[in-house]
């Protein structure tokens, strides 16, 4: 199955088959590519449930590819960053990573974190289309399908990005805490200083076309108007 089919683009060659046998054990079957342009061909011909993309790669940096990577396919990404580079987790966020992960980290997280975003990529068991649409104003949602149309036209979102939507458009008036909107569209509770909630937030403002849809509620969380049309 595609889902179980992941693809790790590193130039570690130890760390990817450390990592391929671990994984193996959790029922993945791991391919890798130690270079930028393999790798992004490679995620470019699909058949893989999720890339898990290092920034630091040689000849062409991970956000480069993960730029690439967004122009033509949605596939999952996990991004590895360095420890303590904020700005790399940021950046990677904001061209559309679903998460990231900081070095060096757990061979469990890493399962779980794959297997949060996979859930959320994969949406809500048993949907089917047309089903348990969800819309306020001009934005809709499928759910099934985990489309996204405002005005009628489709909106191209991640899978991290359609799951917080969701979930701030189910509560369409209320307020909704960020470590809430963490859990339900990253699988996973806020840690300290974790800003993957507001990065993500931000790309949604600015692919709805509105800032006012989502307004911030210092303190608080964040909260969709009902009257954004």
């Amino acid at each position: 199955m595609e889902e179980t089919r992941l693809l790790i683009i590193d130039d570690d060659a130890e760390l990817c088959d450390l990592l391929a046998d671990y994984l193996g054990q959790e029922g993945f079957e791991v391919s890798a590519r130690h270079d930028a342009e393999g790798g992004l061909a490679a995620a470019l011909a699909g058949g893989h449930g999720l890339v898990i993309l290092d920034v630091m790669l040689p000849g062409m940096s991970g956000f480069e590819v993960l730029r690439r990577l967004r122009e033509r396919s949605r596939v999952p990404v996990l991004m590895l960053t360095a420890r303590g580079e904020e700005v790399d987790r940021i950046v990677g966020l904001e061209m559309g990573a679903d998460d990231y992960l900081p070095k060096p980290f757990n061979p469990r997280e890493l399962v779980a974190r794959i297997r949060a975003v996979q859930r959320r990529a994969g949406g809500a068991p048993g949907g089917a289309a047309g089903v348990d649409l969800v819309a306020v104003g001009d934005v809709e949602l499928a759910p099934g399908t985990r489309t996204a149309r405002r005005g009628g036209e489709v909106v191209a979102l991640t899978s991290v990005e359609f799951s917080l939507l969701e979930a701030l458009l189910r509560r369409a008036g209320r307020v909704v805490s960020r470590e809430d909107l963490a859990v339900a569209a990253l699988g996973r509770p806020l840690s300290a200083y974790d800003r993957s909630v507001d990065v993500h937030v931000s790309s949604l403002r600015r692919k709805l076309g509105d800032r006012e849809r989502i307004k911030t509620v210092r303190g608080a969380g964040y909260l969709y108007t009902r009257s954004a049309d």
